[in-house]
């Protein structure tokens, strides 16, 4: 069992410091809008990871990997709300000072920031596919259920932690204050990313 967890925490570690739709939303909300809303959308994610473990333990997940009516449908959804979120991000205008601090003021609700971060995750087909694939690999029918809901639950716990700490450091007053004069360059890169990472998932192919 012991062996099983670390490969979780190294392979999910490897996994959730990668370079993805994940991290895009996670520094978009927090340098352009505040702290609590980059940690709020790290909760969402992690909330998304929740959903993912459930269903790939109890085996849909297996369903939804060779299923190519499921599998295009969560890969559409997927694509088009990346996408859609990125159109909004190229739209960025320049703020000075003034702007920001009322943007601050506004904030993003803390529902909201939530709801981002879990459509996010949840919406990607390749995150329901590396869970499968995990979990395939390390839990067996002998594996008892509380050990399965551990492994489960560290990736929830991996997931929180690592975009949690990236919110934290990202949002500090002396980085956003040098990302201000290109804030908006910055979104608008940002959304180009989300865009491009749509439109990748957009075109993933199917298992049968």
């Amino acid at each position: 069992m012991l062996a099983d967890w670390l490969t979780v925490v190294v392979v999910g570690l490897l996994a959730v410091i990668s370079p993805g739709a994940n991290l895009a939303i996670v520094l978009r909300n927090s340098l352009a809008y505040s702290r609590r809303a980059g940690v709020y959308t790290a909760v969402g994610l992690a909330l998304g990871n929740c959903v993912h473990v459930t269903y790939c333990l109890v085996g849909i997940g297996v369903l939804i990997s060779r299923s190519i009516l499921l599998f295009n449908t969560v890969k559409w959804l997927g694509a088009a709300y990346l996408i859609y979120i990125g159109l909004r991000s190229l739209r960025a205008a320049r703020q000075d000072a003034a702007t920001a601090a009322m943007g601050r003021a506004r904030a993003l609700p803390h529902l909201m920031a939530v709801r981002t971060g879990f459509l996010t995750n949840l919406l990607n087909p390749k995150v329901t596919l590396f869970f499968l694939a995990l979990f395939t690999q390390i839990i067996r029918p002998a594996t008892p259920l509380p050990a399965q809901a551990f492994y489960g639950l560290t990736m929830v716990a991996l997931e929180f932690g690592w975009f949690a700490c990236v919110a934290v450091l990202i949002s500090q007053r002396a980085v956003k204050d040098r990302f201000l004069p290109v804030a908006h360059w910055v979104e608008r890169a940002t959304g180009a990313v989300l865009i491009a990472l749509g439109l990748r998932i957009a075109l993933t192919r199917g298992t049968t």
